[in-house]
């Protein structure tokens, strides 16, 4: 019997979940919540947020509870609604090269990547542009850190510093560790992995590597979770010099892109990691390191592509959490996302920063089974979506949260760390998706 029961029950569970999902699907939650939404400023934001407990603070991933002894020694404080120091210790070769004053963070707006290395003239003329602050080079590529495929930036630490998330920019001791030979890992990354500072990680790109830690700190570039020193990423065979950060914070950014392709070879691409939505004479922008889309361009999922997305993330729970899964059979938390509507013909990017562009920003009370849910939880960058989960509708979602963890269906949580909630549209995910960076 106990035999029978094991097996009975994902199917239990199925039956379960899906009925769920149906009777969500013709009756919308009635939460009271009302979190952003068209034509809503950010005093009014900020006063929903106030008025119903919703938090823009970094929060524990959602459905785990507070408490919960966690085996990375620099998770206990992800709990609270704070933020935490950037973890690093200088490694035994590492110098002061960094320099000491007070950094300018620039916006990384656009990416440039080549498959090879692009010409020499390249940054130059692009600096020349108007509308770019500033614009540097870098190797992009993806090796395996730790038997995990991991999208890695070749870096000179002084001059892409600005570039990185607040907290991870401050860490003078992270970008000298890098400096020195070791690579930055980011702190999901680090966490999901349960990595350490005193461990070396093993690397394997054009050969085999063990590299030290420089310390856990997020970047805050959707899908590059290591950063290297450029003389390390040419020993891993990273093509010199094949991409650019921009930051051009008050361009038109469509126009800017259509500059920057004239300039480089056919084969580059030019990726936006913002979204600037465009009304009239103005641009906002917005970044995928937090905000979202909020026009009523394009069109939601068909009611056959929101059956076949929630019957397949459904159909996927009680299977385990694993950082970088993709499916069938293993799901990390964007993964899941990925791979659910994938099953129904939907193209949608791999990362959940990235996956927070696909569509329009909702109100809680607009919510409907198959809308996205998304989360800071990385208190290395705490305006970076680290977490993404899928509304089935009656108040509860659909997640991978964590190692040792299996895809689950929980309460939806509106504290704090959430970011927010997007509708996806299909043609809006394709082209994040083709345009991503990575």
């Amino acid at each position: 019997m106990r035999i029978l029961a094991r097996r009975l029950l994902p199917v239990i569970a199925f039956a379960l979940a899906l009925g769920l999902v149906l009777t969500g699907l013709f009756r919308h939650s009635r939460s009271q919540l009302t979190l952003g939404g068209h034509g809503q400023t950010s005093k009014s934001a900020r006063a929903d947020r106030r008025a119903t407990g919703v938090s823009g603070s970094v929060g524990s991933i959602p459905g785990i509870a507070l408490g919960v002894a966690d085996p990375w020694p620099y998770a206990a404080s992800q709990a609270t609604h704070g933020t935490l120091t950037v973890k690093a210790k200088p490694l035994p070769a590492s110098r002061k090269t960094t320099a000491a004053k007070r950094i300018k963070l620039l916006p990384a707006d656009l990416l440039v990547v080549d498959p090879s290395s692009l010409p020499a003239a390249s940054v130059g003329r692009i600096r020349k542009l108007a509308g770019v602050e500033a614009a540097v080079p870098v190797a992009a590529g993806r090796i395996k850190v730790n038997g995990v495929f991991v999208n890695v930036l070749g870096v000179d630490p002084a001059a892409f510093r600005p570039f990185a998330a607040k907290p991870t920019a401050g860490s003078a001791t992270l970008w000298n560790n890098i400096a020195a030979g070791g690579m930055a890992i980011s702190y999901t990354m680090g966490k999901q992995d349960r990595l350490s500072l005193n461990k070396p990680v093993k690397v394997i790109g054009a050969r085999a590597m063990k590299l030290p830690v420089a310390g856990f700190g997020t970047v805050g570039i959707g899908g590059v979770d290591a950063v290297v020193s450029s003389g390390v990423a040419k020993s891993l065979g990273l093509p010199s010099v094949n991409a650019i950060v921009i930051s051009a914070p008050n361009a038109r950014l469509d126009v800017l892109m259509r500059k920057i392709k004239k300039l480089l070879p056919a084969q580059a691409s030019v990726a936006a990691l913002v979204t600037q939505i465009i009304a009239g004479r103005t641009s906002v922008t917005t970044g995928s390191a937090g905000e979202f889309i909020t026009t009523n361009q394009g069109a939601g999922l068909t009611s056959p592509q929101l059956t076949r997305f929630l019957s397949a993330a459904i159909s996927r729970v009680g299977m385990p959490y694993v950082w970088g899964g993709d499916g069938p059979k293993v799901f990390d938390c964007s993964g899941l996302v990925q791979w659910s509507l994938r099953q129904a013909g939907v193209v949608i990017p791999r990362v959940a920063a990235d996956q927070a562009r696909t569509g329009p920003l909702l109100k809680l009370t607009q919510l409907q089974p198959g809308d996205l849910l998304f989360y800071h939880t990385d208190p290395t960058a705490p305006n970076y979506i680290s977490h993404v989960a899928i509304y089935v509708g009656n108040g509860m979602m659909l997640q991978a949260p964590e190692p040792g963890m299996d895809v689950e269906i929980v309460k939806a949580d509106f504290g704090a760390g959430f970011a927010g909630a997007i509708r996806i549209f299909p043609k809006v995910a394709a082209e994040v998706a083709a345009n991503a960076a990575g």
